[in-house]
């Protein structure tokens, strides 16, 4: 189990932290794993739930996930506790997971009639009594009623960006459900980070879809940029993250910065708490 000799400044409160955006492809869920990973090696404690029926970020942490896993549809259809589904993640150090499995697909469908169903996974979260830094969210491709459970659940949207012709092309619909689910579900929830992926700088593209990205969203968009990688697109097939499975690669040293910049945002700023949950302060001897 591979942990960081570095620190970083720790949340007072539980981060939480939800990865969408409806368009595929756009790096999703390999920046909820390798940002996970990037922080529990810093000595975090982190949660992944994986929101999306494909299961991918459980296949990237190596998390067994079979029809008959305990997942998080037990969770949100069948009241399960958070707890009875969360595996640890072998390759890091207080890094775990929440898996998805293939029920999950039908989950929206079973929750229509549900009372309260905008908020199962909040309700979930809350219950969850072991301490905890940041949970991540990887929503799936849609906007449908898992991924409003995601922003009823947490205050922080992270919007991955790929730096693509059309990048912007449908984010005015996620943003526009931001909006609603703030003004009737979740007033705390807003858009905390955009970052920019598969950033190619040899490319006219890539530098003009970052300047549109930057000017039109400002100082939300971290400054660093996640590289197209060959190493971060194998590592999930080894059930890994980059972290572990290229520590020196470009794609790795990228998403070890965006995490530092994400944490020192945070250090300074209120975010939502479990209310179970102590609050903590930074670690000793983190700058």
């Amino acid at each position: 189990m591979y942990r960081s000799g570095g620190t970083l400044p720790r949340p007072q409160q539980t981060r939480i932290m939800i990865v969408a955006n409806q368009k595929g492809g756009v790096g999703k869920t390999t920046t909820t794993v390798n940002l996970a990973a990037s922080l529990a090696l810093h000595g975090a404690r982190v949660l992944v739930i994986d929101l999306d029926p494909q299961g991918n970020a459980s296949t990237a942490l190596g998390i067994d996930h079979h029809a008959d896993v305990p997942s998080i549809y037990d969770v949100l259809v069948e009241s399960r506790p958070l707890a009875e589904v969360v595996q640890p993640v072998n390759d890091v150090e207080g890094l775990f997971c929440a898996p998805a499995t293939i029920d999950l697909a039908g989950a929206e469908i079973e929750l229509v009639s549900v009372v309260a169903r905008e908020s199962r996974l909040q309700r979930a979260i809350s219950a969850y009594e072991q301490p905890l830094d940041y949970v991540f969210i990887d929503c799936p491709p849609s906007l449908g009623l898992l991924t409003v459970n995601a922003l009823v659940a947490g205050a922080e949207v992270v919007i991955p960006i790929q730096c693509e012709y059309y990048a912007l092309e449908g984010l005015g619909q996620l943003l526009r459900n931001v909006e609603l689910v703030r003004g009737h579900l979740n007033p705390d929830l807003h858009v905390s980070t955009i970052l920019l992926t598969m950033y190619d700088g040899r490319t006219r593209l890539a530098s003009q879809v970052a300047e549109e990205v930057r000017s039109h969203f400002g100082t939300e968009v971290l400054r660093t940029n996640i590289p197209r990688s060959v190493r971060i697109s194998e590592a999930p097939s080894y059930g890994q993250t980059v972290l572990t499975y290229d520590p020196g690669s470009s794609g790795s040293l990228s998403y070890l910065e965006a995490a530092r910049e994400i944490a020192v945002r945070g250090a300074t700023t209120s975010q939502h708490v479990l209310p179970q949950q102590e609050q903590r302060g930074p670690v000793e001897g983190a700058q």
